[in-house]
């Protein structure tokens, strides 16, 4: 058959990466993303893009850790690689501190992560408040460097990116043989989902180079992530709120929680407030579906609903999502051979 057609909705990190891999999986496709916004207007780029995953309790904990651990060793190489800096990949040490010493002794992304440990008490006197830590080493991606890399390694491969609005998948049918569904928070709308809902996001970029080490606050809720350029302040968990718009009152509340933990950020410059919306489910939505009207039939798959867990699970997901689409090239090469009998 002719090369089949792929078409990627969504240009996220999970969107570009997806098709990266298909690019990579299935050398003789034609793969092409379609979506309305591209870097630096996507939920991706208000990310952290911190390496520290987040549970999905509907996801076998072997499953998530086997995703992570793709997705580090496949970021650690570019880290150790000459594309670094341009690709803002970089390691990151630092730490998690708990108030309460948390009831699993050990998270099951422990042994992916470098140099991980309980903290000493002299560590912990950084943190008065705090009773217990953990101190390791992960990677941190840098948004937009990273979206803007992987753009430019799917440009190199040929792979074709247009703006466009898609409404409805079906409206495909006719230009693509497969679609494969990254669309994001953007999948409530686009195939009705209603086990997807946002869980809206606010965060300070603030300009303050002598912070060097993470820290976050063993739930999550408060965290202070160096990048290469700018330091990222957060955060809220403000489940169902479609509110893209900063609000003033927990742009205080984050930047008096980081202050708390690290008090030198009182001298951070030029603060910029994002908003995104996280795109949460119980489980991450990883599947193939096939579409059909009037007898004709559109195959898809379904790569979205990594909530706060994107990043650290990208690369892993995506290679998932390249392997379904084969099945459905085999699929299409299969129904094309009984169709000749």
């Amino acid at each position: 058959m002719a090369a089949p057609k792929v078409a990627v909705v969504g240009a996220g990190v999970i969107g570009l990466s997806t098709a990266l891999c298909i690019a990579e999986t299935c050398p003789s496709c034609s793969v092409t993303v379609l979506s309305d916004q591209f870097s630096p207007n996507t939920t991706s780029d208000v990310a952290a893009g911190m390496l520290i995953p987040h549970t999905y309790p509907g996801t076998p904990i072997h499953v998530q850790k086997q995703w992570f651990k793709e997705t580090f060793t496949y970021l650690f190489a570019i880290s150790n690689s000459a594309e670094a800096s341009e690709a803002g990949i970089h390691l990151i040490s630092g730490w998690q501190v708990f108030k309460n010493t948390p009831k699993e002794e050990l998270p099951f992304w422990s042994d992916v992560v470098l140099g991980f440990r309980p903290m000493s008490e002299a560590e912990l006197q950084k943190f008065p408040q705090y009773r217990f830590g953990r101190a390791f080493t992960t990677l941190k991606c840098d948004c937009p460097p990273y979206l803007l890399w992987l753009e430019k390694r799917l440009k190199a491969i040929g792979v074709q990116m247009y703006t466009r609005k898609v409404a409805d998948l079906w409206e495909l049918h006719s230009e693509y043989n497969i679609v494969v569904n990254c669309a994001g928070i953007g999948a409530h709308q686009l195939v009705g989902d209603e086990k997807l809902f946002p869980i809206r996001g606010q965060v300070l970029k603030v300009h303050a180079p002598w912070v060097k080490n993470f820290i976050r606050d063993g739930d999550g809720s408060t965290y202070i992530y160096p990048g290469i350029d700018r330091v990222t302040l957060g955060g809220t968990r403000e489940k169902d709120s479609w509110s893209v718009s900063p609000d003033p009152g927990t742009t205080k509340d984050i930047f008096d929680r980081c202050c708390s933990l690290e008090p030198s950020l009182r001298g951070a410059q030029d603060i910029k407030v994002k908003v995104g919306l996280r795109p949460s489910r119980w489980c991450v939505r990883l599947q193939r579906e096939v579409l059909s009207r009037g007898g004709v039939k559109l195959l898809v798959v379904h790569n979205y609903g990594h909530g706060s867990g994107g990043f650290s699970m990208h690369r892993g997901t995506a290679k998932e999502a390249a392997h379904l689409v084969e099945e459905c090239i085999a699929a299409l090469q299969g129904s094309l051979s009984r169709a000749k009998l």
